[in-house]
């Protein structure tokens, strides 16, 4: 006899509708999402745990989009949107395939295309350029041709603009909504409590995927500041447990990321609250985890990769006027060696963009006093070496200097104190300095690749000449 079984398939809206006695739910992270901020890799939450295993379902979905894990895309992706509007997008595809026919939208279909565009968008940044709009407009005609303007050769231009005043008003509700990383930009002039607090907030400048995230679900202002009590007794012992203060500093993530941008204390303050920070291992992590980029892997290929064309730049005519570019690259021709070569175009990238690095890089003997290497130093590295009169120090003891205080020392070499500096620059959200504003921003657009598509016009004719 055989027995039939009917099977019955419908919407769950929540699991607490199904028997407590057999509902489990399982929750699996692939290994290509980089959720490296949340410890929960696989969870299993029977129903007859808890009562309110769906509010727990939704904190913890909710917890997970705070972080943005990803910078912006080389290709956006557009969303898939509800089954009616999919249905008719899919009818009009065909009909612009067969006879040029361009799809008559209604007003309630453009606004759910221009909503869930918006949504995916904010997933990346909240304050996209105008370029990046003009990718997602792009994109959304490349798949669905559909849409094209009447009368519009490109087909995109009316999509940006509407995506950008969609962004605009999807920030408003947000902002709303108690959204930090929004609100903190909305404080206006002649406000109680707000006098002058405009002028200090800054918005992400510098294409920073997490520049203010909200609190974790479950977690308010005291309970995260014990946790940064326990990571400071942790850093003071003699061998920290650094798995911990990994762990701490995610957690806490937001509290010192509020600290930092609201109320700008100086380094030394930053030092004594959050010391973790300033060690090698954690500023790549919260470079990873503002940035959503691995720091050395992002520099290194970067400088390697623009070696061989900088070097022929630095011996071309338009540096044969400038007499330290001349020393550099006669220095260089003695040794050659690969380690050599980046010094020297580090060394020289000042000097080529027009600018004076002699307060930023300071070249000292173990006999030279710190105090006055330091002093008036703002922003700068120093390098102890045997030998002051070879310019590409190699073989030194390097330390890195922040408000005319030495915050990380042994740095092995030069590189490594630049890879240092700029995670450091964006993790205390420092600015570049103003005599020094082209070689940072060709190190940040140019080298490592972030915010490239905006560049200022002597660093876009380098790039322009670097591409060729």
């Amino acid at each position: 006899m055989v027995k039939q079984v009917s099977l019955v398939f419908c919407n769950l809206t929540s699991v607490t509708d199904l028997p407590k006695d057999k509902a489990t739910l399982k929750i699996l992270f692939s290994p290509s999402d980089k959720f490296s901020d949340s410890s929960l890799d696989i969870a299993v939450l029977p129903v007859s745990q808890s009562p309110s295993t769906s509010t727990q379902i939704s904190s913890c979905i909710s917890e997970i989009k705070q972080s943005r894990s990803h910078p912006w895309p080389a290709v956006f992706t557009i969303p898939n949107f509800s089954y009616d509007v999919e249905l008719r997008l899919k009818h009009g595809n065909e009909a612009y395939s067969t006879d040029g026919t361009l799809l008559t939208m209604s007003r309630d279909m453009q606004t759910e295309i221009l909503d869930k565009l918006a949504e995916a968008v904010f997933a990346y940044k909240a304050y996209p350029d105008k370029e990046e709009i003009k990718s997602v407009a792009v994109a959304l005609v490349e798949k669905h041709p559909c849409l094209k303007e009447r009368g519009s050769a490109a087909g995109w231009y009316g999509w940006k603009l509407s995506l950008t005043w969609k962004m605009g008003n999807y920030r408003s509700k947000l902002r709303d909504a108690g959204c930090k990383e929004l609100k903190v930009n909305s404080a206006k002039r002649g406000l109680e409590g707000l006098q002058g607090q405009r002028n200090k907030v800054k918005k992400p400048k510098r294409s920073e995927t997490n520049f203010l995230p909200d609190h974790p679900s479950g977690k308010d202002q005291k309970t995260l500041e014990h946790e940064r009590e326990l990571m400071c007794q942790e850093m003071k012992k003699r061998n920290p447990d650094m798995s911990f203060v990994n762990t701490a500093m995610s957690s806490t993530y937001s509290l010192w990321r509020q600290e930092i941008v609201e109320n700008e204390p100086p380094v030394y303050e930053m030092k004594k609250r959050w010391p973790a920070i300033f060690c090698e291992r954690q500023i790549s992590a919260e470079f990873n985890r503002l940035m959503s980029l691995d720091l050395s892997k992002s520099f290194y290929e970067g400088l390697d990769r623009n070696l061989p064309k900088l070097l022929c730049l630095y011996r071309s005519k338009r540096c044969a006027g400038i007499a330290e570019m001349r020393t550099i690259m006669d220095s260089l021709d003695k040794n050659a060696s690969n380690q050599r070569k980046r010094v020297a175009v580090l060394q020289g990238l000042p000097w080529f963009m027009h600018e004076n690095p002699s307060q930023f890089i300071k070249i000292c003997e173990h006999t030279d006093s710190e105090e006055e290497m330091i002093r008036g130093m703002t922003l700068g590295i120093i390098t102890v070496v045997e030998d002051v009169t070879d310019p590409i120090p190699c073989d030194s003891d390097v330390a890195l200097v922040i408000e005319e205080a030495v915050v990380l020392r042994g740095l092995g070499d030069i590189p490594n104190a630049y890879v240092n500096m700029m995670g450091l620059l964006y993790a205390l959200n420092i600015n570049y300095p103003k005599n020094l504003k082209y070689t940072f921003e060709v190190i940040q657009r140019l080298l490592m690749n972030i915010g490239a598509d905006t560049c200022s016009a002597r660093v876009h004719s380098l790039k322009n000449t670097l591409l060729s």
